[in-house]
């Protein structure tokens, strides 16, 4: 039960402690290492792992374009961070992007591929916005074909994703773009707004965050408040909440909310306004309202942990605890910490890194245990394995930096300062 653990009430945030911030190196370095030696597929991309660190499908395995951009953009980390190895990861993923995942007949980037090629040919938002984040950070790290491949997904994300009567990205297209749904979801435009970011601090380009605070409105401002800051997921083509939406596969798309969102968005809004020149007056109220009602409808008193999804009656719907929410409200907590000096949340951020330390380390086999069940057992009924850097080492590198920005424009900035 939750109420065993202990959680310190001693002064001070422990994100300005040495030994914390020690361990928190120490567990990014841990994840970098873990997923170097693993996920290299010589064949291109990388592959995923199960839950003792091994490849899967070593014959032929299926490479998601989100996967194959994670990496990308997490080894971009680990190049300014000064960690040797780091450039090959992001060469080889990039010589993917642009080489497999980059449709050269029809334009766009396929959603997944196999040795024999195209495994869904469908052009997805939520894949094509991890390609902007992936070439974002490449530039900054001055990869060849950095500047190419965020023109080509830039162009491409204006020219068939934007709608700019609504202010956000359509879904998803056939191969040949042809529209195939009247979806649109607000997980796809919540990370083009992360990537849209990552973009502005790599070009100085403003239109790409005019996107990104076009996005927010929408999704934050308008929809967000309307529902008591939950965030609502599913909506038809013309932006309308649909509470009934239920899609054959929820990994991507759950039913009811999903209080990871809401405390990644709380992370975002906090960003954005800082990036806009803090003019969004809405900004830091959203944000603060958005860890609110994520935590305090989320997190599971019994036994810790957030439960994946709720119904719009508040109740847990999907009972699984993952990792990559906790990941989110570390994060959140940090930036909230940095910009509204609430130090109640400092509790929260002791109390979140203590469930990661006591349920999701995987101390025998190495990375992270990514699923558990209601009582926090683990569990692969969601993923067979070990599938993601992305979450966690940004979880372990925020509360390092200041929340002014990306890791990747706040690495490089901090370390010139203290040269």
């Amino acid at each position: 039960m939750e109420q065993q653990f202990f959680v310190s009430s001693a002064p001070g945030s422990w994100r300005g402690l040495a030994g914390h911030r020690s361990w928190l190196e120490d567990q990014a370095n841990a994840l970098l290492d873990f997923f170097m030696e693993r996920t290299f597929n010589p064949a291109g991309g990388f592959y995923d792992l199960d839950p003792a660190g091994a490849p899967l499908n070593l014959d032929n395995p299926v490479r998601a374009i989100h996967t194959t951009a994670r990496m990308v953009h997490c080894y971009v980390i680990g190049s300014l961070l000064g960690r040797p190895g780091s450039d090959r990861i992001v060469d080889h993923g990039m010589q993917y992007l642009w080489d497999r995942h980059r449709d050269q007949r029809h334009g766009g980037y396929f959603w997944s591929l196999n040795n024999d090629g195209p495994k869904d040919a469908t052009k997805q938002g939520y894949g094509h916005a991890f390609v902007l984040l992936a070439a974002s950070g490449a530039k900054l790290v001055g990869h060849p074909l950095a500047n190419r491949l965020l023109e080509d997904v830039t162009e491409i994300l204006e020219t068939r994703f934007w709608e700019d009567g609504f202010g956000a990205i359509a879904e998803e297209f056939n191969p040949d773009w042809t529209p195939f749904a009247c979806y649109r979801g607000q997980n796809s435009n919540m990370h083009l707004t992360e990537a849209l970011m990552a973009a502005f601090e790599a070009t100085g380009q403003r239109a790409y965050l005019d996107k990104a605070e076009r996005i927010a409105d929408l999704i934050i401002r308008r929809h967000a408040s309307a529902n008591e800051f939950r965030v609502a997921e599913h909506f038809d083509e013309e932006w309308n909440l649909d509470k009934n939406y239920r899609a054959e596969n929820e990994m991507f798309r759950p039913s009811g909310t999903t209080p990871g969102h809401a405390l990644e968005w709380s992370r975002l809004i906090l960003q954005l306004w800082v990036l806009g020149g803090r003019k969004h007056d809405w900004m830091p109220g959203a944000a603060r309202q958005l860890f609110s009602q994520a935590v305090g409808l989320g997190w599971d008193r019994a036994h810790g942990g957030f439960f994946y999804t709720l119904d719009w009656n508040d109740r847990p719907a999907m009972r699984h605890k993952l990792w990559w929410p906790v990941c989110e409200a570390i994060g959140a907590a940090s930036f909230l910490l940095d910009h509204t000096g609430d130090d109640a949340l400092e509790h929260w951020y002791r109390r979140f890194w203590n469930h990661i330390a006591s349920h999701h380390l995987d101390r025998v086999h190495g990375g992270w245990v990514e699923q558990l069940t209601e009582d926090l057992s683990p569990s692969f009924t969601l993923f067979a394995g070990k599938a993601d850097i992305y979450h966690a080492l940004q979880a372990c590198l925020i509360p390092l930096y200041a929340g002014n920005g990306s890791l990747t424009r706040m690495i490089p900035t901090t370390v010139s300062a203290s040269r």
